[in-house]
């Protein structure tokens, strides 16, 4: 008898029901297609929305599709299977950077030396990059915040249809809260009179363009030794803003695993939280940091003999 790790369970579960959940919507497309039959082009048009999501996401739904007609086939040879690699992902995730505190450090402090008419832009890197790195925001949830969605008097954020189009309360700590307060209030000292709802303002008093802080943190990178200095007008590969997402989840897993908490139990908590589609997104975290896996393997060992109740 095959018997699985809690951890390895729980993501095998959430795979199945993430499945399953996926050709109940492919069926319902069919139906309104009013479509007898599988066909390739209809299995191409579903798996490739929603547009603004990656394409290995595209191909994932696909082979979702593809299993499942491949079992109709048998018992209806006119349902068309859709061959392997049509929607070929080549590309993979790399490994994150996962910044350590001293890092995140430098990088407030460097942040704070930029110079901008008003002064806005380095309040903004500072404030972005701390808020980034104390709730594992996506960098653009951050960049398109607007005033309503910051509760500072009960500490928590509005994150808005964001990553397919699913929206989210996030509570932030005390910390952060004050620190988002100072922001505010020096912010509204500059910009008398704004010209949108946002909450982060350029010189300009207008909202912040992703772009623009992606540029700005790529400026102070080489200060810090993350990226190397720009050749022309071209910065070297280095971390990037993503990586404090990152950053962010490794450090509450590995704070879980190090209590002897059962991780499996907290990590739906930990995908609701950071706007995951699903649980099994957040698992990728376990494989991709090296550190992880030696944790998670250690404590399902320990739990096996009885080390952890």
């Amino acid at each position: 008898m095959l018997t699985l790790p809690c951890t390895a369970t729980f993501a095998f579960r959430s795979a199945v029901e993430e499945a399953a959940h996926a050709l109940g919507q492919f069926v319902s497309f069919l139906a309104r297609k009013r479509a007898r039959f599988i066909t390739i082009p209809l299995a191409l048009e579903w798996s490739q929305q929603p547009k603004d999501v990656q394409r290995a996401t595209w191909a994932r739904k696909l082979s979702n599709v593809r299993q499942f007609a491949s079992w109709m086939s048998v018992i209806e040879p006119r349902h068309q299977v859709p061959p392997r690699r049509l929607l070929d992902v080549r590309h993979r995730r790399g490994k994150p950077h996962i910044y350590s505190d001293e890092e995140i450090g430098r990088l407030m402090i460097e942040a704070a030396k930029l110079k901008s008419p008003t002064g806005m832009k380095p309040l903004n890197l500072q404030a972005v990059i701390g808020l980034l790195a104390a709730t594992g925001l996506r960098p653009g949830e951050a960049a398109a915040l607007e005033r309503s969605d910051v509760n500072l008097e009960v500490g928590v954020l509005s994150v808005r249809e964001s990553k397919f189009g699913k929206s989210r309360e996030v509570p932030i700590h005390t910390s952060t809260v004050a620190a988002l307060k100072r922001y505010a209030r020096q912010r509204d000292q500059i910009i008398r009179n704004p010209g949108g709802p946002f909450f982060f303002l350029s010189d300009r008093g207008a909202g912040l363009n992703l772009h623009t802080i992606q540029k700005w943190f790529r400026e102070i990178s080489p200060a810090c030794g993350l990226r190397k200095e720009p050749n022309g007008h071209q910065y070297g590969r280095g971390p990037r803003l993503q990586d404090l997402r990152h950053t962010f989840a490794t450090k509450r897993l590995v704070e879980w695993y190090r209590a002897g908490c059962d991780v499996a139990v907290q990590m739906p908590k930990l995908a609701t939280y950071l706007g995951h589609s699903s649980v099994v997104c957040t698992y990728w975290y376990i494989e991709a940091i090296p550190e992880l896996l030696e944790l998670a393997t250690e404590f399902q060992r320990t739990s096996i003999q009885g080390g952890r109740q």
